[in-house]
């Protein structure tokens, strides 16, 4: 079991906390505080107990210098200030005099974030690979870390990894533990039927953690643009709808394998562009999407095969999308699986990745489901049975 910041005696600690600040930022405003609201708790448990916090975190991906305009930390430092209502000092360095001025001056109670850990990528990808001297110098700065970003939990990266070989005590942040404990609970006490739903454009993406759902769960319900390559393998004809060619035989060896277990869309709504077009749909009678049309979403009936099944599941996990929900006409489907699963009020369900999520936040139902998981990437690792490095190395109580 893992240390968690109550096991910590925290008076006049310096810590080093990683979060997960990668939000959403327009015009240079954070456009939504999810990620930073689920953060607080364990940033005030730090503070009020006595600590003097440094706030480490990515935002996006920074591969040019040009990158740095629109992925500075900034923005997100003024909104923390502003919802915590009080002063959070922004660094805005990575590392040098300034947070090496920073870190000596640290004096409980207080707040500071540091520069986007990614633009050290562009010293070599110091950040990315875990560069040694840059994970020495962050543990460098404090007594503590702690690793409160579960969605980053799955790279084994300088500031999710790198720094605990370089400093004496670790611990999980209360986001990190949650997360763990709860989808801990989709393979060690999973109650039946077990119903997962996976979406998202590519079978090649997410087939290991298929691979396990189909083992584990009673039913699999594949949507999103992967159950293309799946209706392409039983012979249907899918028009332009994206699928992968080198995973037709693949996905057809899965059906005859696990084919009581997947389930997918009876109909479709299509259009023939890549756009927010009126759609048209396919039936389960007439199956076909036809030649220069594309699917975009599951149609009605589909919805109304999936409701049944989902209303009996006593444990549920979704991930993925059903269709392209950054268009209007095609997040009925999505949107159908939210309102099915939160109507479920018996079930253990748990919803990881950020059109799900999206979904459930526009419905205002996000207190329907059990938990809903701040890591897409991270869960579906974790749901597969692998060891996450940002977790494993913490220290062990």
């Amino acid at each position: 079991m893992k240390k968690t910041i109550k096991d910590l005696n925290l008076a006049n600690k310096k810590v080093i906390l990683r979060v997960d600040f990668n939000v959403p930022i327009a015009d240079g405003k954070v456009m939504d505080t999810k990620r930073i609201d689920a953060a607080l708790p364990t940033i005030n448990y730090l503070l009020e107990n006595g600590a003097g916090v440094i706030l480490l975190s990515h935002l996006g991906r920074v591969k040019v210098e040009e990158d740095k305009a629109t992925k500075t930390l900034a923005p997100v430092a003024k909104k923390l200030a502003e919802i915590m209502n009080r002063e959070v000092k922004f660094i805005a360095q990575t590392r040098g005099d300034l947070v090496n001025e920073a870190a000596k001056n640290l004096k409980p109670g207080d707040l500071v974030m540091l520069e986007n850990t990614r633009f050290e990528d562009l010293n070599d990808k110091a950040e990315s690979s875990n560069n040694e001297e840059l994970a020495k110098y962050w543990a460098s700065l404090a007594d503590i870390y702690v690793n409160d970003a579960f969605g980053t939990a799955h790279r084994a990266h300088a500031s999710t990894y790198g720094i605990q070989s370089f400093i004496k005590e670790s611990a999980l942040g209360f986001l990190m533990h949650d997360e763990v404990s709860h989808l801990s609970r989709l393979m060690n006490d999973v109650k039946r039927p077990y119903v997962a739903i996976i979406g998202g454009a590519k079978v090649s993406d997410k087939i290991k953690v298929l691979v396990k759902l189909f083992e584990v769960a009673d039913k699999v319900l594949v949507v999103g643009g992967m159950a293309y390559t799946f209706r392409k393998a039983l012979g249907y004809e899918i028009g332009t709808s994206i699928f992968e060619e080198d995973k037709v035989e693949m996905a057809k060896e899965y059906l005859e394998k696990y084919g009581d277990k997947i389930v997918l869309p009876v109909d479709n709504a299509y259009t023939k562009d890549f756009a927010d077009n009126k759609p048209e749909y396919t039936t389960s009678k007439n199956p076909n999407i036809p030649e220069g049309y594309m699917g975009l979403d599951i149609g009605p009936e589909s919805v109304k095969v999936f409701e049944e099944i989902i209303k009996d599941a006593k444990t549920i996990f979704w991930n993925g999308p059903a269709g392209v929900t950054e268009f209007s006409n095609y997040e009925a489907g999505t949107k159908g699986i939210a309102i099915a699963i939160a109507n479920n009020e018996e079930a253990y369900s748990v919803v990881g990745g950020g059109d799900s999520v999206s979904a459930i936040n526009k419905l205002g139902f996000q207190s329907k489901f059990s938990f809903i998981s701040t890591g897409g990437g991270a869960s579906i690792e974790f749901v597969q049975g692998n060891k996450l490095p940002g977790i494993e190395i913490i220290n062990d109580k």
